[in-house]
């Protein structure tokens, strides 16, 4: 049988994964937990999230199963075609902003992140930046550095009884909504998913129809989203100057106005934030994220609030916590496992919130496939393990529309062999008519105990 030319480019991973390569300086407890899975990590230095060349050249030689990193290295095209072996980029944090998802999903390499593990260090960061700028702690720091005696209560406010503005109640806006509940803050709320206005709701928490309203109603605004919003629009540019504007328009006179960004840092233009500060309209900002981050301390960095007294700047250090690493480490360990022993893919970014898998009591063998979501190419993959004489003894799918791809992965009595793989590609490019039907295939035992 004669092979398309679209053959070769189906990625036939490992049946275990072998070797993975590490990134941007995660928990090095990562490093054991992968070695206690018959992983062997390699484990770049810092430098070499600017080296982008040289981490390709390693992936060229290492052909590694796993790249793991958190959230400055860019992964393109040319970083995925550099290991055929490349399954999965495992983010140790949430963001996934760095990542070529579109790319990722015609390569067939899944992605993975950890959306809960640094969930309280952020949630503690925006409590106390919180209380710090209703308390003017920030300017009375940096004043009595002067030998300046700045006591008085002017603009020096409590939490208790003000108005709170989330915007994105997911993981983190949620633990931040019951901390400042607690605290008596009345918490409002701004979310486009039904889910979230549902729960926000339920717990007593008070949903806003828009970003306007949000800001209107607030004396504290804190930013709490994504990269893109749940339809997969992306949420880059949505907070305008207009609504800095209206912080607190709906509170008085007497009110703290700040601003909080532990989220992304191209959710607004600094130049709106600074203007609606230089105004008055928000009093006082804690800013965590940037626009244009470096890749290490020693590459050099322009602050673009450095002139504005009342917006208070941390170095995007809101997961950096001895607590929340390791936790992290621990989460994306756990992850691997799942998806090298099982073929369960959890916390994947092309779903949030979905785990996809099959839980078929053992030994059978797994049949793991990221295939196009074009019509054929699913009942390409059922005739063949069919006409290969296996039983699907069960089998999970789950679509990703929005990347026009899909993940399959089928437990069977027997596995397919070499020919019979081929011609499953080669099947669901007749049905399909699509010459990438198949963008990667991974079978592999799966024993009991």
């Amino acid at each position: 049988m004669e092979h398309p030319q679209t053959l070769p480019q189906t990625r036939r991973l490992n049946p275990r994964f072998k070797k993975a390569i590490i990134l941007e300086e995660p928990d090095p407890s990562l490093d054991d937990y992968l070695r206690q899975q018959g992983i062997e990590p390699e484990r770049l230095p810092r430098s070499a999230t600017q080296d982008v060349d040289g981490v390709i050249q390693r992936l060229k030689e290492g052909q590694h199963d796993l790249l793991y990193k958190r959230s400055k290295f860019p992964v393109d095209e040319r970083v995925l075609q550099a290991s055929q072996n490349l399954a999965a980029i495992m983010l140790c944090c949430i963001g996934d902003d760095t990542v070529d998802k579109p790319a990722c999903a015609r390569e067939g390499v899944l992605v993975l992140n950890d959306p809960v593990s640094n969930g309280r260090s952020v949630v503690e960061m925006v409590i106390g930046e919180m209380i710090g700028l209703a308390r003017r702690i920030f300017s009375a720091n940096e004043a009595g550095r002067r030998h300046l005696w700045t006591k008085d209560s002017s603009r020096r406010y409590e939490l208790l009884g003000k108005s709170l503005s989330i915007i994105g109640l997911g993981n983190i806006g949620k633990q931040v909504a019951k901390l400042a509940d607690a605290m008596g803050m009345d918490v409002h709320f701004y979310d486009k998913s039904e889910i979230a206005r549902e729960v926000g709701s339920t717990l007593g928490w008070t949903a806003c129809s828009s970003l306007d309203e949000a800001f209107r109603k607030a004396d504290f605004v804190t930013l709490h989203v994504s990269a893109e919003d749940p339809k997969g629009h992306p949420n880059r540019g949505m907070i305008e100057y207009d609504h800095f504007r209206q912080l607190a328009a709906e509170r008085g006179e007497n009110s703290p106005r700040g601003f909080i960004n532990a989220a992304r840092g191209f959710l607004y233009d600094p130049t709106d934030l600074k203007r609606a500060v230089e105004e008055g309209h928000v009093r006082a900002a804690a800013v965590d994220v940037f626009p244009e981050e470096p890749g290490s301390p020693d590459e050099e960095w322009h602050n673009p609030y450095a002139d504005v007294e009342e917006v208070v700047t941390t170095p995007h250090i809101g997961a950096a916590t001895q607590e929340a690493q390791p936790r992290i480490a621990a989460h994306m360990a756990t992850s691997t496992q799942m998806l090298n022993e099982q073929g369960m893919v959890r916390d994947t970014v092309f779903a949030p919130g979905q785990t996809i898998g099959v839980n078929a009591e053992p030994p059978y063998w797994a049949l793991a496939v990221v295939h196009s979501d074009v019509r054929g190419t699913k009942k390409a993959i059922d005739d063949s393990i069919y006409e290969a004489g296996a039983s699907n003894i069960q089998s999970n799918h789950r679509d990703f529309p929005d990347l026009g791809i899909a993940y399959d992965v089928s437990a069977i009595d027997q596995p397919l062999d070499d020919a019979q793989l081929d011609g499953m590609i080669e099947r669901a490019v007749e049905l399909s008519g699509d010459t990438d039907a198949i963008r990667s295939i991974r079978q592999f035992k799966v024993n009991g105990g």
